[in-house]
């Protein structure tokens, strides 16, 4: 399963803290990152994602996060 969420990460270091934290949370995800795109992807990749608990991960977190359509 893939799950793509449309975020308010602005830059490399703010990404890599963030996929970190999702990474140590959901061993055996993986997680991605597209800041060039006007969206600020997020990818990720893995078994049964809740994409409510990724959101709440990254409101907790103080960044925008929302499933992309």
């Amino acid at each position: 399963m893939i799950a793509v969420f449309k975020t308010g990460v602005r830059n490399q270091g703010d990404a890599d803290y963030l996929m970190k934290i999702v990474e140590n949370q959901y061993p055996g995800y993986e997680v991605n990152f597209d800041l060039e795109d006007c969206d600020r992807v997020l990818r990720i990749k893995g078994q049964e994602i809740k994409n409510k608990d990724i959101i709440a991960l990254f409101r907790k977190e103080g960044f925008m996060c929302a499933v992309l359509k």
